[in-house]
């Protein structure tokens, strides 16, 4: 490791980000190993947590919370075997946050590594549609929204986002190598008897929507939403199901009126 004397001597913040960048590998080390303890740790990377920390809690430059968290995670290293993840992880985000870098989804961890498909609980039948979803972070943030609510199958119109754009899979946070999914227009013939409904305005509120056992869920686009051919299938079977809103805005982002209505129809199958 290198030590923190020769760290100080860059500049300010070309330091930060050499710091936060080894307070994340720490970090990183413990989510693969699945520790929550500084057992993995030797002692002179400890002594490095300790003095880091204690360095920046006297650096004036950083603001009064920010100094108080650095002294709080310095007590942490020298003094606890449990809650070193938290004071790694928060060391790692306000250094991160210092040098003006934005934190996006995959900043966050989690856990990271590969999801096993025999631990999820799959509700047969539960398929949903995705209609032209063009940004990869909605695409993977609903890869991940699916997985975490039993949808056995995601079909994807021909004009979605990749899900294999390195943002869809890193928003999806393994989700995509789990969750079933194949890319076609699924309204370009005629649509059987499995009952289809679509998350649009317009609706039946979202409390008095008769959900199906099985079925299929069609989410529209980012800027028009469900296209007329798919709304005519939707409307022809179980009809749309809408979210009340009570904002000026009255709208959401699709990805996220996708999450409320997923568990809303997961509850409704258990029930």
């Amino acid at each position: 490791m290198i030590p923190l004397y020769k760290l100080e001597k860059l500049p300010r913040t070309q330091k930060l980000r050499k710091i936060a960048k080894i307070f994340a590998m720490a970090e990183n080390r413990l989510n693969m190993a699945g520790e929550k303890s500084t057992d993995i740790f030797s002692e002179a990377e400890i002594i490095f947590y300790i003095e880091a920390a204690g360095l920046f809690a006297k650096d004036e430059l950083f603001s009064p919370d920010a100094q108080n968290a650095f002294s709080e995670a310095a007590h942490i290293f020298k003094t606890s075997k449990t809650g070193i993840h938290r004071a790694l992880n928060s060391v790692k985000h306000i250094l991160l946050n210092e040098t003006g870098k934005e934190q996006a989804d995959w900043d966050f961890t989690g856990s990271d590594g590969r999801l096993d498909p025999q631990k999820r609980q799959v509700f047969e039948g539960m398929w949903v549609y995705l209609e032209d979803i063009r940004s990869p972070f909605n695409v993977g943030a609903m890869f991940r929204t699916a997985e975490s609510f039993g949808v056995e199958k995601i079909i994807m119109s021909p004009f979605c986002a990749d899900p294999r754009h390195r943002r869809a899979e890193r928003t999806a946070m393994g989700c995509i190598d789990i969750v079933p999914w194949e890319k076609h227009d699924l309204f370009a013939e005629p649509w059987g008897e499995c009952p289809v409904f679509a998350l649009e305005t317009g609706g039946i509120p979202l409390a008095e929507f008769p959900f199906p056992k099985r079925g299929l869920l069609i989410a529209g686009s980012e800027e028009l939403g469900v296209s007329p051919r798919a709304l005519e299938a939707a409307d022809a079977s179980l009809g749309r199901v809408s979210i009340p809103c009570f904002g000026t805005k009255a709208s959401l982002n699709v990805s996220v009126a996708f999450g409320i209505a997923m568990q809303a129809w997961a509850s409704a199958i258990i029930r």
